[in-house]
């Protein structure tokens, strides 16, 4: 059974396995699932089944995802669900040393890049959604000046909210309220710049 809380990722090993593009996809894709087999992930991502078998149980090895227990009859299918709530990343487990610094750095492009590249997905079908999910469409830019402390504090703030609307969420679609219910992207990143 999955963990209610988030993962706190502070090992180079289990970053590395994070941090190959596919596998990302993979933990994604299964998040948002929250259970699937490597055949039904193969179609979303369009890769080969023995490939993204392979890439699941390479995230199973570093706990990121675990077997769904009460899936799948027959025995032929294996059925995956991630083995916690999310997974968290601490500038200050990969900075003491300058290997695990780039490997940290490079897996953050690599996720902002598929952030862009969802984004992008979205502009380009924006105007196949219908009126009501185009208007709750948003965006936003904010440019503020603040302490570190006061950047910490909003990025809690912020984490406690959305917490409370993806809780909300599950609930009700566990409770049979499916109805107009779709995957919803929200990237947010906080951090100082100078200009």
């Amino acid at each position: 059974m999955p963990s209610e809380e988030r993962r706190r990722v502070s090992d180079l090993d289990t970053l590395k396995a994070i941090g190959h593009p596919l596998r990302l996809k993979l933990y994604r894709a299964l998040h948002i699932k929250r259970t699937a087999t490597a055949s039904q992930l193969a179609d979303q991502v369009d890769e080969a089944v023995s490939l993204v078998s392979y890439h699941l149980r390479k995230l199973a090895d570093h706990g990121l995802i675990e077997p769904a227990e009460g899936r799948g009859t027959d025995g032929r299918e294996r059925w995956w669900q991630p083995s916690s709530r999310g997974l968290t990343f601490s500038d200050e487990d990969f900075d003491d040393a300058p290997d695990k610094a780039a490997v940290y750095a490079a897996a953050g492009r690599m996720s902002f890049d598929q952030h862009v590249e969802l984004y992008r997905a979205h502009q380009d079908a924006r105007h196949t959604w219908d009126v009501e999910w185009r208007s709750a469409y948003w965006s936003a830019e904010n440019l503020l000046r603040l302490t570190a402390e006061e950047l910490a504090a909003l990025g809690r703030e912020m984490g406690a909210l959305i917490d409370r609307y993806e809780e909300a969420g599950r609930a009700r679609e566990e409770a049979g309220d499916t109805a107009g219910r779709e995957s919803v992207a929200l990237h947010t990143y906080g951090f100082p710049f100078r200009p």
